[in-house]
């Protein structure tokens, strides 16, 4: 299949990350590009996507009302839609003799197949990181609050299951970014095309690839970890208050005993 991208000087990428997956089942192998990733023609004019299972799209050379159509016709395939997806764009300029990034811009000797997908594969896990430093901070401004009444007041007022909720969603952005996007991994096409590692390099070194995922990695262990004390904070404090109540009771059956003989040498 010809690969219209090629014959271009100037292309504008543009990713969306559209929803928490996409089934890409529903394609057919024989009207695709490629299948890793999967590569697909969106339009007449030459317009190329390229999807990911964790749900982010990344059209090169795509017009705006190209664009509206094809989201629609995915819109069936995409489990958990967002809302407001998340948006990167990236400028590549072909027919240059120095490969790589500069001024944010990506220049390269021709838009080949196997580039295009090596500058889609470190689109998407841009996104990815995005959306999920933008939970992980939300929760840091969540359980800051509570390990700070821990410190001052030496009590938690969250319950258990809220604790053990959030470290519930921390164990999933991490399942969703190992498991799924594999962001601490090279793309497979490098396997068939070991020379584009250089590019390869330099979009990682331009997005903060492995920088931010290390970042992450930290701030989701911190937030597990504090979610944990807390929680255990809070059933230590359950198990007193238990305690408490078997003692009350003992002391109660105590009393009613001792009532009860008084009353029996009493008659």
């Amino acid at each position: 299949m010809h690969f219209s991208l090629k014959t271009r000087q100037h292309i504008q990428a543009r990713a969306l990350l559209l929803g928490d997956r996409l089934d890409l089942r529903a394609f057919k192998l024989a009207d695709c590009l490629a299948t890793t990733p999967l590569t697909i023609e969106v339009d007449a004019g030459g317009g190329v996507a390229v999807l990911f299972r964790y749900g982010v799209l990344v059209l090169f050379g795509v017009k705006a009302l190209d664009e509206v159509r094809f989201i629609e016709t995915l819109k069936p395939l995409i489990t958990t839609p967002y809302k407001q997806p998340e948006i990167e764009e990236l400028e590549i300029h072909c027919g240059k003799s120095n490969l790589g990034i500069q001024s944010g811009a990506v220049s390269l000797d021709e838009a080949s197949l196997e580039k295009i997908q090596i500058i889609a594969d470190a689109l998407s896990k841009n996104l990815v990181l995005l959306l999920y430093e933008k939970k992980v901070a939300g929760e840091f401004d969540k359980i800051e609050p509570l390990a700070q009444e821990l410190a001052t007041h030496g009590k938690v007022s969250a319950n258990s299951k809220t604790l053990l909720s959030k470290i519930g969603n921390m164990l999933l952005i991490e399942h969703r970014m190992v498991g799924r996007a594999e962001i601490g991994d090279k793309p497979e096409i490098l396997w068939d095309f070991p020379h584009l590692g250089g590019l390869y390099a330099s979009l990682e070194d331009e997005f903060e690839l492995l920088e931010r995922q290390t970042a992450l990695d930290r701030k989701l262990k911190l937030i597990s970890d504090t979610a944990q004390t807390l929680a255990d904070v809070w059933d230590n404090k359950q198990l007193h208050k238990l305690e408490w109540y078997v003692i009350g009771l003992i002391l109660f059956e105590i009393i009613l005993s001792l009532y009860t003989l008084a009353n029996k040498f009493l008659h």
